[in-house]
């Protein structure tokens, strides 16, 4: 990735701030006020609704249409505001639950939303636990030779340090030394690792990279100063930094590097699903329901103008 893939952080993220009294930021009976905005947090979220489509539906592969319902895991690891738990600590929600969920009503089947580990997402999916993944998943060559993609968003990197600082990034020398948290699998953890690589080629440190178990642990470690940066999902840092008021974003890039990156719904390899999901996502995006869902979560900046299967990935490495 170069300098010049160098994108500007989401300014149209939701500041979700827990306040009292109801005023502005305020959570009140499970709903959270923000500039004009009301967000449901609760189990029942009266999600933006689509209608079945019977032209795309009758294209989705004969044993899973028998059953009328569609498996769709996600990762628990993930935060606000792309996948993360309602006040009742058990119900999924987010923007990838919303898309999972406009998706499923297009193709006329009823969306069963599970949740796993990032690793045990992929197991799913290749057993057939799963039918489909949304959970932030980029399309890369290597991913590709097992899955196939339907996109849906732009997929933007975040540089997440303690607020007040000179520290920015913009290129790879700037991470040389430091102390940096990724996580496991991700592209991101590929990013960190190929630009530590690359510094060590050209005489400067590599980067010490460490790893924890979920986001709560990455910010523990951030601010007690044992990491000093986390790298992650934009939209999952630009909520973090307007919640905490402790960090801020010093760097943000395009998951693709030179490749522009897109985050997509994720089927198995040749299962036939790929290609309804990609047509219900386009009409989504033709009739509006899309645009709602992301700006209802403050992710505008990320939308795609059409649904792509299997467009160019991050490359092996």
């Amino acid at each position: 990735m170069s300098p010049s893939r160098l994108v500007p952080a989401l300014v149209g993220l939701l500041v979700l701030v827990a306040a009292c009294g109801g005023a502005d930021g305020a959570v009140v009976e499970d709903q959270v006020v923000s500039e004009g905005k009301v967000i449901n947090l609760g189990p029942d979220q009266k999600r933006v609704t689509a209608e079945k489509d019977p032209t795309i539906a009758a294209g989705v592969p004969g044993e899973v249409r028998k059953t009328g319902k569609i498996t769709i895991g996600g990762s628990a690891g993930t935060a606000p505001p792309l996948r993360f738990y309602a006040t009742d600590d058990k119900t999924p929600i987010g923007v990838e639950t919303d898309i999972a969920v406009l998706i499923a009503q297009v193709l006329d089947l009823e969306p069963q939303l599970e949740v796993s580990s990032w690793e045990n997402l992929f197991v799913g999916l290749d057993s057939g636990a799963y039918q489909l993944g949304l959970s932030n998943i980029t399309v890369t060559e290597a991913r590709k030779d097992k899955y196939d993609f339907a996109t849906y968003r732009l997929d933007t990197l975040a540089f997440e340090a303690k607020k007040g600082g000179t520290w920015k990034v913009e290129g790879p020398e700037d991470v040389a030394g430091r102390t940096i948290a990724v996580g496991s699998g991700t592209n991101q953890e590929k990013i960190l690792v190929d630009w530590s690589r690359r510094n060590e080629d050209e005489g400067l440190k590599p980067t010490d990279i460490k790893y924890f178990q979920n986001s709560s642990d990455y910010y523990l470690a951030l601010e007690s100063g044992r990491i000093e940066a986390y790298l992650g999902p934009n939209p999952t840092a630009a909520y973090h930094v307007a919640t905490s008021g402790k960090t801020e974003i010093i760097g943000s890039f395009s998951g693709g590097g030179d490749i522009v990156g897109k985050i997509a719904a994720t089927t198995k390899k040749d299962s036939g699903l790929v290609e309804p999901v990609a047509e219900a996502l386009n009409l989504l995006i033709k009739n509006g329901k899309y645009a709602e869902v992301l700006e209802r979560w403050g992710l505008s900046s990320e939308a795609v103008p059409t649904s792509e299967i299997n467009p160019p990935g991050l490359p092996r490495s």
